[in-house]
């Protein structure tokens, strides 16, 4: 009889540790929605030597897969429209659209292939850019901003994150006017994205 208790304690620790250990070993990764009215990429591109023509395009939309704690574990899948890119002018709207040949290609798309992080709130996100029919990789200097909920209705939880990175048009085959429109073209991308858990099946193969 004195032996019953000892037996159940046996019995009842390895029970306990299985019903901890998919607690502290389910990974935190959730899904969030690009939200297009605040995110935003603003490129920067030489004008002939004189100064920079600075653009912006809006709109886009995709999705992300991110846990704070595990840098590694992100995902990243965004497309731009690009007919909606601004240049400030009319005129300079519809060159940039020729060059872009937006007609046949309206969209970019990055989707990354892997994160490397560098410290709490930079990492490195590498993939592949979809630009002008060429797909070609491409690397984002990337900061976390924050993530909690929004003050104001609907209150939802909401990731910013600040990247940059470099690209050379001709890579893509955007080769016009190389004598009045420069090569390298350096992009800013502002991104907030809420949480929709559902956007996760996005990056299911």
């Amino acid at each position: 009889m004195s032996r019953r208790p000892e037996n159940k304690t046996r019995l009842l620790l390895p029970a306990m540790a299985a019903l901890l250990l998919p607690a502290t070993a389910v990974a935190q990764v959730h899904g969030y929605r690009l939200d297009p009215v605040h995110t935003r990429v603003a490129f920067e591109i030489d004008h002939a030597g004189f100064s920079a023509a600075i653009g912006t395009v809006s709109g886009s939309s995709g999705a992300i897969a991110f846990d704070p704690d595990d840098w590694r574990s992100a995902r990243v899948d965004v497309e731009i429209p690009l007919q909606r890119l601004d240049l400030g002018d009319q005129d300079w709207n519809s060159a940039a659209a020729r060059m872009l040949d937006t007609e046949r290609h309206p969209v970019a798309r990055f989707v990354s292939d892997s994160v490397e992080p560098v410290d709490a709130t930079h990492a490195a996100v590498c993939g592949t850019l979809s630009l002008h029919g060429t797909s070609r990789p491409l690397c984002l200097q990337a900061t976390f901003n924050q993530l909690k909920r929004q003050s104001l209705p609907p209150f939802r939880r909401t990731l910013g994150f600040s990247a940059t990175a470099l690209l050379f048009r001709g890579d893509y085959g955007i080769d016009d006017w190389m004598s009045m429109v420069g090569d390298v073209v350096e992009l800013r991308i502002e991104v907030e994205a809420h949480r929709d858990d559902a956007m996760l099946e996005h990056f299911k193969p």
